[in-house]
């Protein structure tokens, strides 16, 4: 009865906890970023994504529909859901270790004892029934059990949000591919026009020379220009092609079903409101997963704290024993135990020590715990890393905005400047004013000019994205809880 005793009052103490109180690991937050520039908003309003699908403040309904078969049929997203359910389970195998564990117990045997033995027993041929039940239980005094569900809920976390930056980080590139094919679309359509002008240049030239107004050098440079812009276009077409293969793959389609065709795009270029940088921490799901893994770390020292001290098990066994089958589940084969037993004592009539203390194992449990702490620092340094990598993150989204935003308006003016002295030179050229070799010159300069306002369009919209991903758009952490909107 003594021992029962103590037993109840273990259960009573159960409440210690050996890892460390945790907090956060400081980080030297910054009261605004640095390339917070003021740039020409493209449009009037600032746009909100923090609680839904981002990807629509573009008015683009192909991106929108591509962006949903990304959550419902990419499978490296599907491959991150799998593993967040896998983490799942292992918090529910942690969280089993609260309840106690009850073992069904049943064995029938007869066995033929030697007459010549030492102390000969009465009878020598003899039969035993048992049919019992076992319960055993892990007094969790020193916070061994609830540490390690701790650190399984706080991994679980980490995967959730691994989840959601796995799904952010293929919305964005999602969005980056169709941008930047639309922008080819754009391309292809200005060199395909090029190709055909310089191919009625290449004509015209060639009739001017039958008729002695030209040299032959212009007919060359004429078929070389076209050739030229023939290359261009073929290359397009190489590079569309492929954003198209990637396309389908992240729907999750093989590139062979998989068909966009070009279209007249307009591109809307869009202006992102920034949080405070403070709020980044919240915003972004590695970051959360980084110190979510922190936290998994903290517990897990507490764990490792624990086999320093005695290890405490109840258990309990309840059945009925006979060398009779008929009198199995008679009054008198009762059997029951209660404290340190386990299911063996049952059969044997013997027991098991209540309270286990490891007294020389050559360092084995320093050694444990001394990697437990270098777990933790390593997850720290990884947490720091992390936030710092996504600091940069948006400060080189906020600069390349800014920068691509007056490039934009420089360039659009150079495009309009370039075709002007292409008409003039064509004027020129046909009232025999100059050479085929001005026209040339401007031909090329209004060329590149156009494709080149087109590539500062076509990266102003890709770091859009990228500034939403960087600041983990679609994604929010509420009162330690992951929250994924529509990502899977």
């Amino acid at each position: 009865m003594k021992r029962i005793w103590i037993v109840f009052c273990l259960f009573a103490f159960s409440g210690c906890s050996l890892a460390p109180t945790y907090h956060r690991p400081e980080m030297d937050i910054p009261s605004s970023y640095k390339e917070n520039f003021k740039w020409s908003r493209a449009t009037p309003e600032n746009v909100a994504f923090e609680h839904g699908p981002w990807w629509q403040m573009y008015d683009d309904p192909v991106l929108n529909e591509l962006e949903e078969q990304v959550s419902a049929a990419n499978q490296n997203i599907k491959v991150a859901l799998a593993r967040y359910e896998a983490a799942r389970a292992e918090l529910n195998v942690a969280r089993a270790d609260y309840y106690p564990t009850i073992l069904g117990i049943e064995n029938s045997y007869r066995q033929q004892l030697s007459g010549n033995a030492a102390n000969k027993p009465k009878h020598s041929l003899y039969s035993d029934n048992l049919l019992a039940l076992n319960l055993q239980y892990e007094v969790d005094v020193w916070g061994r059990v609830r540490n390690s569900v701790a650190a399984a809920s706080s991994s679980a976390q980490a995967s959730a949000a691994d989840l959601a930056a796995i799904s952010l980080s293929l919305h964005a590139e999602l969005a980056n591919n169709y941008f930047t094919l639309r922008s080819d679309d754009a391309a292809q359509r200005v060199l395909d026009a090029t190709v055909n002008a310089y191919q009625k240049a290449l004509n015209l030239t060639r009739r001017r020379h039958k008729g002695g107004v030209v040299p032959v050098a212009d007919v060359d440079q004429a078929q070389n220009q076209l050739d030229t812009a023939k290359t261009a276009a073929a290359d397009m077409h190489l590079q569309r092609a492929q954003l198209e293969h990637a396309i389908a793959i992240l729907i999750g389609q093989l590139p062979a079903s998989f068909t966009l065709p070009p279209v007249r795009y307009k591109t809307k270029l869009v202006t992102i409101a920034t949080d405070l940088p403070s709020s980044l921490l919240e915003r972004r799901p590695d970051i959360a997963a980084a110190e979510l893994r922190v936290e998994a770390a903290n517990s897990n020292i507490g764990v490792t704290r624990a086999a320093f001290f005695p290890a405490i098990n109840f258990s309990a066994g309840l059945g009925v024993e006979s060398t009779i089958f008929s009198n199995l589940l008679s009054s008198p084969s009762r059997i029951w135990s209660l404290g340190p037993t386990a299911a063996s004592a049952l059969l044997n009539n013997g027991s098991l020590p209540l309270i286990t203390q490891t007294i020389f194992d050559g360092g084995k449990i320093r050694a444990l715990n001394d990697q437990a702490y270098a777990q933790y620092n390593e997850t720290v340094a990884a947490y720091r890393q992390t936030v710092l990598s996504a600091y940069q993150e948006v400060e080189n989204s906020l600069v390349a905005i800014y920068q691509l935003d007056r490039e934009h308006r420089s360039q659009t003016s150079a495009t309009h400047a370039a075709n002007r002295a292409l008409s003039q030179a064509l004027y020129r050229y046909k009232e025999g004013l100059t050479t085929y070799l001005d026209v040339v010159v401007a031909q090329n300069i209004a060329l590149q000019t156009e494709l080149t306002n087109i590539n500062i369009s076509a990266r102003r919209q890709v770091e859009s994205v990228q500034l939403i991903r960087a600041l983990g758009g679609g994604w929010r952490r509420e009162n330690n809880h992951v929250c994924l909107h529509r990502f899977h």
